[in-house]
């Protein structure tokens, strides 16, 4: 069994932000480098192109810039920040953690908790669970979710099942107390299945496989997929997880404004939308223009639709994810 929890709005998101490079790859782009073409991966995945980092640019330095903005728009000062959570699975390096760059580079207090956790695409709904707990218990005032991930560094661009599948980016929310105006985080869970562990990995490079020539030599430090394994178990759990997060919230299908998944696969989307009962209309879609970014997925389409407008006071919103570990999570908001 995961971890979920009921609870009446005692956090919220007060502010959201994100950041993606300049550089746009697009699948005619990849069409020079694999047997692909644009028409296969936009009728297998709904993705037209996707952002590549800078060289030199570290996963730090993209969440960093979305932490500013989030700050931004939740009008706060980096100081304010009690608790930075950063959800990525490309760390700068192993150690020490990637939240700590993140503290330094926005100019948080020296002494307020930074961690990463590693949720693969579901980083976001861990985080954003913890942060809602500790603002709930009252052990931190706002705390700082970033979801961010440089997968053009870990895929393998001659891998045609992968490599057109992800892009770099990252997001950002504030969770702050709540006004005690019913807005806020009204649900979350979160669970994890090991038995699914091998579906979607990077197996080299840790204790398991420590780097070196052979390693190298093998690609053991690319991502791995069994892309069939993973769509079965996404769109069921996916389906489940929301159903119980809507329940735990209070909230009906049919009453729910937004769905705000990750962006992972534009038929695993129409999947869930079928066993849901929520219609595909009602799901804030990016992924045409982002692809697969993995954790920071959830928090960038966040960011977007509050600042087209698509999102507005009052609304339920759905967040889902599922990715590897399996690991999968859900929250309904009410913004």
């Amino acid at each position: 069994m995961g971890h979920a929890t009921t609870v009446t709005a005692g956090s919220r998101i007060s502010g959201t932000g994100h950041y993606v490079p300049s550089h746009v790859m697009t699948n005619r782009d990849l069409e020079s480098r694999v047997d692909t073409t644009d028409q296969w991966i936009v009728e297998r995945t709904g993705i037209r192109e996707r952002r590549i980092a800078a060289e030199g640019e570290a996963t730090s330095d993209m969440a960093a810039e979305a932490a500013r903005r989030a700050l931004a728009s939740a009008e706060l000062d980096a100081r304010d920040i009690d608790m930075i959570i950063v959800a990525t699975v490309t760390p700068d390096m192993p150690l020490p953690s990637t939240a700590v760059f993140v503290q330094a580079k926005i100019g948080a207090r020296n002494d307020c908790a930074a961690f990463d956790i590693a949720a693969a695409c579901a980083g976001f709904c861990y985080a954003l669970s913890i942060a809602d707990k500790f603002v709930r218990a009252g052990a931190a005032k706002h705390v700082m979710v970033v979801g961010v991930e440089l997968l053009s560094r870990v895929v393998d661009w001659s891998d045609r099942s992968t490599c057109v599948l992800f892009g770099d980016g990252a997001g950002a929310v504030v969770v702050s107390e709540s006004r005690g105006d019913g807005r806020g985080i009204l649900s979350t869970a979160i669970h994890a299945d090991g038995s699914y562990a091998s579906a979607l990995r990077i197996p080299g490079g840790g204790s398991a496989e420590p780097a070196s020539a052979r390693t190298l030599e093998l690609k053991r430090h690319f991502v791995e997929m069994n892309g069939r394994e993973i769509f079965k178990v996404a769109v069921k759990n996916l389906s489940s997880a929301s159903a119980a997060a809507l329940t735990a919230a209070g909230v009906a299908a049919d009453d729910l404004d937004w769905v705000v998944p990750h962006q992972a696969n534009l038929r695993i989307l129409e999947g869930v939308a079928e066993r849901t009962g929520v219609p595909l209309t009602r799901f804030y879609l990016n992924l045409a223009r982002y692809g697969n970014t993995s954790s920071a997925s959830i928090p960038i389409a966040l960011d977007e639709a509050v600042r087209e407008g698509a999102i507005k006071a009052g609304q339920s919103v759905l967040f889902c994810a599922l990715g590897g570990g399996v690991a999968w999570g859900s929250a309904v908001i009410r913004w």
